[in-house]
């Protein structure tokens, strides 16, 4: 595979690359239609499990990067990472004040509730923001080897996308289960939670194309998203987990949402 992808040009690479990432995305949404009848149990546990990806996902797949980003530029380390972390924060803030002006029934009309209905929509703004920077990331990867080429570059940039991938099937369940629970139907469900993921080869490309302009603000992309992410978790996730009083069950399926990303995160590098 790495001999065919050499031949390519490196913005078609990232183009292909980020392609995998989105059909990774999709097919971990589609595991809505795999949910028979409302198991309010099943439905929490995942709700709770999605929380625990997007934390680790926050550390391990965005601030962590980013402060190795940072390492050796004009500021602290710490800087891009905290100004990121907080404006995402801040933004979802924004958001979240601005939903109940927005007509959340023509976009999430199948949600009856209005208090699912600004929980879904954070969800679904904050995993498409999150898949940004993630598309950003693998269009640099690629895009650097037009200058640097070698073999090994090529290799770390599809073993990049590859684990963007892996991670993102995860990230669509948390996207489209959700949805479900609140009481969307499931080809809707599915549809958005594959949308979250489809900004990446778009994000990908422009990445590639602008490589040079894009790594000096990558870090504080990268921290924007994860500011982003914990504020949903936070404010959205896990208190929506325990609405129908299954604390335990969501508490444990966290830690286990944690576990498996950050597993993955550190696995692959």
């Amino acid at each position: 595979m790495i001999e065919l992808l050499k031949e390519l040009n490196p913005v078609l690479q990232a183009l292909l690359g980020t392609l995998f990432t989105w059909g990774m995305t999709a097919l971990g949404a589609s595991l809505v239609f795999f949910v028979k009848g409302s198991n309010q149990k099943f439905l929490d546990s995942m709700l709770a499990f999605a929380g625990g990806v997007m934390i680790a996902a926050s550390y391990w797949s965005l601030l962590a990067p980013a402060i190795e980003m940072s390492s050796e530029g004009p500021v602290p380390s710490w800087f891009p990472a905290a100004v990121g972390f907080l404006l995402g924060g801040a933004l979802l803030l924004l958001i979240d004040r601005m939903l109940p002006a927005l007509d959340t029934d023509r976009y999430l009309y199948d949600i009856k509730d209005e208090k699912a209905k600004n929980r879904t929509a954070l969800l679904v703004f904050s995993m498409t923001l999150h898949n940004i920077p993630e598309g950003l990331a693998v269009g640099v990867a690629f895009g650097a080897l037009a200058s640097n080429g070698t073999e090994a570059t090529l290799a770390g940039a599809v073993a990049l996308a590859i684990g963007i991938g892996i991670q993102n099937f995860p990230e669509g369940t948390a996207v489209s289960m959700p949805l479900h629970r609140d009481g969307m139907g499931k080809k809707k469900s599915f549809l958005f939670g594959q949308f979250s993921g489809m900004v990446e080869p778009m994000a990908a490309v422009i990445g590639a194309f602008a490589v040079i302009a894009i790594e000096p603000i990558l870090p504080y992309a990268l921290s924007f998203a994860a500011g982003a992410m914990i504020f949903v978790v936070a404010k959205e996730i896990i208190p929506g987990s325990h609405e129908k009083g299954n604390v335990n069950l969501a508490s444990i399926s966290l830690m286990l949402g944690f576990t498996v990303m950050m597993t993955l995160d550190v696995a692959l590098g």
